[in-house]
């Protein structure tokens, strides 16, 4: 895999263990992590939720556990995707560039940002505000409110959200998107936010709030 990614055109840094991870991560804050949920001593579960709870990069879990409960509990401590052993080097190469492309779109819409409520999310900077605070989200909470918010009122589906956001099929456990939404409604909550994510029983979910539009070039 190391030198697959290599080839690929990727500076890569591999590490035995979870306390490995933990202290070269300290050091340095990478672009992109790959875990493997079962490694010697901590697993790379707890190392994950470790590393979402001081930042925001990037986290791809590899692992033999394939169910859809493994899957959920990969997204749930902050994973932003899961890729089931046994893989092709390509599908772990595709899923890397993916990652990066959606930092790359996002950062072409530079001058731009949305509102929902006091909400407002930046493109130019990946944020998400309420109000003057930035909230701390995931790049995947980040790109499934970007994909809400430019879609405020309107309810999507859970399948167009697994497609759009994650990239995955339409036969994907839907339960992570709820589990996500879980996690962000809370911290919207607990940020004082005019947005909320309301459900659609049996379809999916809208932002709605008191939308104030999109404005280009502007300042708040």
């Amino acid at each position: 895999m190391k030198a697959f990614l290599e080839n690929e055109g990727y500076a890569v840094m591999v590490f035995p263990d979870g306390s490995s991870i933990r202290q070269a991560f300290e050091r340095q804050i990478p672009d992109l992590i790959i875990l493997d949920i079962m490694m010697p001593g901590e697993d790379g579960l707890s190392v994950c939720s470790y590393i979402r709870s001081r930042s925001n990069v990037p986290i791809i879990i590899v692992s033999a556990k394939d169910t859809p409960l493994d899957h959920v509990a990969g997204i749930t401590m902050g994973s932003d995707d899961y890729i089931s052993k046994p893989f092709l080097p390509l599908e772990l190469a595709a899923r890397v560039k993916a990652l990066f492309r959606r930092s790359e779109m996002s950062s072409r819409e530079d001058a731009e940002a949305f509102f929902c409520g006091n909400m407002i999310l930046r493109p130019a900077s990946r944020n998400v505000c309420i109000g003057r605070e930035i909230l701390n989200v995931t790049p995947t909470e980040y790109e499934f409110l970007f994909y809400l918010i430019k879609r405020a009122g309107m309810a999507v589906s859970k399948k167009e959200i697994l497609k759009e956001v994650w990239g995955y099929p339409d036969t994907s456990d839907s339960r992570m998107v709820d589990d996500l939404v879980k996690r962000l409604r809370k911290k919207l909550r607990e940020a004082g936010s005019e947005a909320c994510l309301e459900t659609v029983w049996g379809y999916g979910y809208r932002l709605i709030g008191q939308e104030r539009g999109k404005t280009e070039g502007g300042t708040v």
